[in-house]
């Protein structure tokens, strides 16, 4: 299998699907002429034209509005938003109308759509350029809802995404673009949405993870291995569906569980996921679930300070020492 970024992969996603349905069509802000402020959309204008690369107005409200209605109308759209910050302006239009249509029309039409949008922190753009607001979009019913690790899974889960009858919100961490590893060049090269994946086996502890988080526990793991502890690594890959199964499985071989997010920890993705191991996995817990998350703060724009705010690969090896010593 050839090595590409996480960027590339994306971008060959987007041309294998529209070479492939002449409905699938993308627009959004700079993706046209200046493909993309990642450069995920780069030549797509150049292969496919102006009638399905269009550059758009600064108005994700518009946007989405636009897609929804084309969705609607046969087409199957790709709404690319700037960042995820920005989809706090098209809250309506995502909440009340792409996660609701279906539902209040009786499931007479399909919405089949994906909204991209590049999110996460790390990268100095301070506080309110650097969130991770997946939990908004996980609490809210109607769409799916991907997050992928690796450039293989960004591939396969944006296809599936663009195939699907449903709406999906794909959510991309800006840190991971320039990211590399293998992938497929087979075009019918698909990851369902709703399945998560074991990315490291192991039997002492089991950390849950998803989006650049995987790739922090990942790392996390091999220090952990040194150490004689063995880390079972879960990628969540999409949020909705969830694959409540494959984690909760590996949770009653370890005994133990991590679960690492790199958003809020108030109501956050973790509690989440913990209560759903509690709630299965009681009786064949060792110790209580740790949760490694995102400081309840709006992110700093000094480098030091923001590091501090997003979890690390020494909390994450912190929170699995823990989980090890600890009993109930």
């Amino acid at each position: 299998m050839p090595e590409m970024t996480y960027r590339d992969a994306l971008n060959l996603a987007l041309k294998e699907e529209m070479r492939r349905d002449p409905s699938v069509v993308t627009w959004g802000e700079d993706v046209a002429l200046y493909e993309g402020s990642f450069k995920v959309t780069r030549g797509l204008l150049a292969e496919f034209g102006e009638e399905r690369v269009k550059d758009t107005p600064i108005s994700e409200n518009t946007i989405i509005g636009v897609a929804i209605g084309a969705a609607m109308g046969g087409l199957r759209p790709v709404a690319e938003l700037m960042t995820v910050n920005f989809a706090l302006l098209a809250m309506d239009q995502l909440i009340n109308h792409m996660g609701k249509i279906r539902y209040m029309f009786g499931g007479q039409i399909n919405l089949p759509m994906v909204v991209r949008a590049p999110g996460g922190g790390g990268s100095q753009l301070a506080a309110q350029h650097s969130q991770s607001l997946e939990t908004y979009f996980m609490h809210a019913p109607g769409f799916y809802l991907a997050l992928p690790a690796t450039p293989a899974d960004a591939k396969g889960l944006l296809k599936s995404a663009i195939r699907d009858n449903n709406p999906v919100i794909f959510l991309e961490h800006e840190l991971l673009y320039n990211s590399k590893g293998e992938v497929p060049d087979d075009p019918e090269f698909l990851v369902p949405l709703g399945s998560a994946e074991v990315k490291r086996p192991g039997k002492d502890v089991t950390i849950v993870a998803y989006s650049r988080m995987t790739v922090l526990a990942l790392q996390a793991a091999a220090v952990l291995e040194k150490e004689g502890i063995s880390c079972e690594v879960v990628d969540l890959r999409s949020l909705k569906p969830l694959d409540t199964p494959t984690f909760v499985d590996s949770v009653k071989r370890t005994g133990r569980a991590v679960v690492v997010e790199e958003c809020w920890q108030t109501a956050g993705l973790g509690g989440h996921i913990a209560s759903l191991i509690y709630e299965q996995c009681f009786d064949l817990l060792l110790a209580p679930v740790q949760r490694v998350s995102g400081l309840d703060v709006p992110m700093p724009y000094s480098r030091k300070l923001e590091k501090l705010c997003i979890p690390q690969v020494e909390d994450i090896v912190k929170a699995v020492k823990e989980t090890l010593t600890a009993k109930y």
